[in-house]
């Protein structure tokens, strides 16, 4: 097996605090996600919703979850719908799970064929007042392709149109923003391949490596060390790439007196690691270099001691770039005088932003940008990134640092405490 098993008790507590969240006499439905399509009869790899797997641990499609906390029969109260295999299936696929194994994953008891969803809807809903249902809610979603619970929806709504709807998202937004011990040690693990793949690329880099090659060490390690691959499409971009924040092509040759930043962070059972760093390319800073670098950490430090319980991500950032503005001015960017002048938060980024434009942190769990209400202040529990930049695009370079934090009670816990990042250990290991 490539990941290790994760403790069904995790998902039967996240479906009690779905419950604890519900309406009296509501019936929740999830569905897995498609299966997409690309051309001819090729196919994405599968990805799953990752609210079903937060509720669930099934990773496979056409997978439908169900839970209604007030049903008379105890066997309706949660029931897990999967596709049904066969030897054909098994033969041209794989095996899928089967019942008893889909009632040891999720902890459900009452597991059924997807064949048989349609006949428990039809029961179920008419005892219910409240019908949740499921839509992708984040704040930076771009829904141009009609999912399976966007289609369902149409449907339920249609053939039961006097229910009262209501939304999933929210409740299960604010439910994963608190990470489970099992969480943190499933992230911890997708960091730890992430510190395997950097170190590797440590001894790889020099003047004359073409991007795509850095990127080909880093999913060499990822893949040997169990991961299913990148969390996300890898950023490595040297010299002026580096200052295009999404960068994906990878398509130069580092040279020689250049930068070269890496976004790039390996997944681990569905969790992510999310990781910048930059690195010069002959494994030597010039004083420029090492200027900038060590602006970026300060302010990375310095955030890290801010992004406490209570405080809203808007006061953060406007905090951060305060810490950042001075940085700049340092560094002979920005005048002090514009930085004095400036009064409001907007007039503040203004000053800084051709060379500090995007936000500093964000959430981190299933999805890389985890789903949270707009601007909720930060809470134990949280997982965040941290990831400052500057850009410094006539001088083709630019340095970003990002590491990812587990809020704690007195202080957060660095789950990157072991990766190297001072200008020294950079030097060494790369020269060495």
């Amino acid at each position: 097996m490539r990941y290790d098993a994760i403790d069904p008790a995790f998902f039967t507590k996240n479906r009690a605090g779905l419950v604890d969240k519900l309406k009296p006499n509501s019936l929740v439905i999830i569905h897995a996600n498609d299966l997409l399509p690309t051309n001819a009869d090729g196919s994405i790899p599968f990805r799953q919703n990752n609210d079903l797997f937060y509720f669930t641990g099934v990773d496979q499609e056409q997978t439908v979850f169900l839970i209604f906390p007030d049903a008379q029969q105890e066997g309706d109260r949660e029931v897990l719908f999967v596709r049904e295999t066969s030897e054909k299936i098994a033969v041209w696929e794989g095996d899928m799970l089967n019942k008893e194994q889909a009632e040891g994953v999720s902890g459900i008891k009452n597991v059924q064929w997807s064949a048989n969803f349609e006949a428990f809807l039809h029961r179920l809903a008419p005892q219910v007042e409240h019908i949740y249902l499921h839509t992708n809610e984040h704040i930076s979603a771009s829904n141009i392709v009609e999912t399976r619970n966007g289609r369902f929806i149409k449907e339920c709504m249609e053939r039961y149109p006097l229910h009262r709807y209501e939304r999933v998202a929210p409740l299960t937004n604010e439910l994963r923003m608190i990470k489970d011990v099992e969480e943190v040690r499933f992230l911890q693990k997708a960091v730890d391949i992430t510190e395997a793949g950097f170190r590797r690329v440590l001894g790889f880099i020099k003047p004359g490596v073409g991007e795509w090659e850095i990127e080909a060490e880093y999913i060499h390690e990822f893949i040997k060390s169990k991961s299913r691959g990148f969390a996300y499409t890898p950023i490595i971009g040297s010299g002026k790439n580096g200052c295009v924040l999404h960068y994906l092509e990878n398509e130069a040759i580092c040279q020689d007196g250049e930068m070269v930043l890496m976004d790039v962070g390996a997944e681990y059972g569905n969790w992510n690691a999310d990781m910048t760093r930059t690195v010069p390319v002959n494994g030597k800073f010039t004083d420029r270099q090492r200027d900038v670098y060590n602006a970026v950490l300060r302010v990375m430090r310095g955030a890290n001691t801010i992004l406490r319980p209570g405080i809203k991500p808007t006061d953060y950032q406007e905090q951060v770039i305060g810490m950042m503005s001075q940085e700049l001015v340092g560094l002979g960017l920005v005048e002090q005088a514009d930085v004095d002048k400036a009064v409001t938060p907007e007039e503040k980024k203004a000053v800084i932003s051709e060379y500090f434009m995007h936000g500093t942190s964000h959430h981190l769990g299933l999805d890389v940008h985890d789903v949270s209400p707009f601007n909720s202040p930060v809470e134990v529990g949280n997982v965040f990134t941290i990831e400052p930049g500057i850009y410094i695009r006539k001088e083709g370079l630019a340095v970003r640092l990002e590491d990812d934090v587990l809020i704690g009670e007195e202080e957060n816990i660095n789950l990157f405490e072991n990766f190297p990042i001072e200008v020294e250990e950079i030097e060494a290991l790369m020269q060495g």
